[in-house]
């Protein structure tokens, strides 16, 4: 079977990604708020509108250059993520500086390799609104990597970072496969296969043995989820539970939001992953609370 890589099909196909990310990230951060958190357990729905995070918000400029120009822009990428910055979305002080000296003219290349003593960001930024890329280069998961490795580095040049990002939308790209989703432990062998050796690289290696157990909490523990909020404290997990839940959105969403940490961002990368392939969409209930996309994001290739 041919993969349709018309643009149009291909921004459906990131589409449907960056919807099924909105939804993981905005109900996962739903349950940093106290009141809420006891919801899990139950795996019970919080009450209100879910507001979605930075999360969102990065995903829909890389959606948004891959309409405009059919590939990563950097300069463009750099210049929407700093027009659509918004400080109330849950942004890292590091990102927030950065992007507001964007926005007064900064270079992005000088100001993001300075972070962090010169050693650049190996946060989780670059992974967490990268699913979509990968959606929509489904017919050539090695241009994801590549494509996703240039999207990092405006905001996100550690090693660990880019790697971070390559693995996702690897991931998504193979997920969204034509001749459908692989199985759980293909799809961490095809992630394993496209990124360079690494801790995230490490990581999934270690998810990939991890598949047969049940217990999502056990996985973190070994894996982590996000707490130190570092690429390779959370992709490897995150990847681990997209795997498992491969189809099921609701069941890739719980598991992964029941043990806790950074959860806006690893239910985000879950809910994109998942989605990239329609029969791991969202439940349409949960789409329908979730706060629309961003008003400024393309409905079609430019």
């Amino acid at each position: 079977m041919t993969v349709d890589s018309s643009p149009d099909r291909r921004l459906d196909r990131a589409l449907s990604s960056l919807r099924g990310l909105s939804v993981g990230d905005a109900l996962g951060s739903q349950f940093f708020v106290p009141e809420n958190y006891p919801l899990l357990k139950s795996r019970a729905l919080p009450d209100g509108v879910w507001e979605w995070t930075d999360d969102t918000e990065m995903a829909c400029s890389v959606v948004a250059v891959l309409a405009a120009h059919g590939r990563i822009d950097q300069d463009d990428l750099a210049r929407s993520f700093a027009e659509h910055h918004d400080f109330d979305r849950g942004y890292g002080p590091a990102v927030n500086r950065l992007l507001r000296q964007i926005r007064e003219g900064g270079d992005w290349r000088a100001l993001a390799s300075a972070l962090f003593k010169g050693q650049g960001s190996w946060g989780n930024g670059a992974a967490m609104r990268i699913a979509p890329l990968g959606a929509y280069y489904a017919d050539d998961p090695e241009q994801a990597t590549h494509q996703a490795e240039i999207s990092a580095y405006p905001t996100h040049q550690h090693r660990e970072a880019v790697v971070g990002a390559m693995a996702v939308a690897a991931a998504a790209a193979l997920v969204a496969s034509p001749s459908g989703p692989p199985t759980s432990r293909d799809l961490l062998d095809g992630v394993i296969a496209l990124v360079p050796r690494s801790a995230v690289g490490a990581g999934l290696r270690r998810a990939k043995d991890m598949l047969d157990y049940g217990d999502p909490a056990t996985v973190a523990a070994v894996l982590g989820c996000g707490r130190r909020t570092t690429a390779h404290d959370t992709v490897p997990f995150a990847l681990w539970s997209a795997a498992r839940g491969l189809g099921d959105f609701e069941q890739a969403f719980w598991s992964t939001a029941q043990v806790g940490g950074d959860m806006d961002t690893t239910c985000a990368i879950v809910g994109g992953v998942v989605a990239a392939e329609k029969i791991g969409a969202p439940p349409a209930a949960w789409l329908e609370r979730t706060e629309p996309l961003a008003q400024w994001m393309p409905t079609a290739s430019v």
